[in-house]
């Protein structure tokens, strides 16, 4: 009866001995998943990383291309305002000096008919011929004045090289000395630039 009892309880340890094996055995198989569970998902975080320092760099890349793009841009616009600019300035410029050129050639004429008014005779001076003369010099000096030729003050001022070209010193107890005492032609300006002095005689 002992015998039988102490036979039976051995192969009892055995199985124990073998669960205890499956147990450890299982547990390392578990631990091992678990090992590569965490190295993929670690790589996995790695990858998205590296797509993510990919992206941001590439983002990087993009905006300072926007910005060298933006930069040229303000620059172009800038160059093409000077050029406007400058296209605009010397269109101006042209246009002065080519009326510039045109007033110069027309004030001999003005001069011409103011003195053909002048040597008219006082009895004639009531006559259709002159009148029409008077007219038409009239609205020759209007249309001067209004492109923006204006007649130079001259007798009377004070001498001003910048305006008036003395011929002569003259003695006079109408004016002091270093004023215009008379003119003896007249000096026009276009838009504040001397289109020609007046020539005058001073006061010594």
């Amino acid at each position: 009866m002992t015998d039988l009892t102490e036979e039976r309880k051995e192969p009892l340890q055995d199985e124990e001995t073998v669960t205890e094996d499956t147990v450890t055995e299982e547990t390392a198989e578990e631990e091992a998943k678990e090992t590569v569970s965490e190295e993929a998902s670690e790589a996995t975080d790695d990858k998205k990383d590296k797509k993510k320092n990919k992206a941001d760099k590439k983002v990087d890349e993009l905006k300072e291309k926007i910005k060298e793009l933006e930069d040229g841009r303000l620059r172009q616009i800038a160059e093409f305002q000077n050029f406007r600019n400058r296209t605009e300035k010397e269109k101006s410029q042209m246009f002065d000096l080519g009326a510039k050129n045109v007033i110069e050639k027309i004030l001999p004429v003005v001069d011409n008919f103011e003195r053909g008014l002048a040597s008219i005779p006082e009895d004639e001076k009531n006559s259709s011929f002159a009148q029409g003369m008077e007219k038409i010099y009239k609205q020759l000096m209007t249309e001067l004045d209004n492109l923006g030729v204006k007649p130079i003050e001259a007798k009377g001022t004070e001498f001003n090289p910048e305006f008036h070209n003395a011929v002569m010193q003259v003695e006079s107890d109408e004016f002091e000395s270093g004023i215009v005492a008379e003119e003896l032609q007249k000096g026009y300006t276009y838009h504040d630039t001397v289109v020609r002095h007046s020539m005058v005689s001073v006061v010594s």
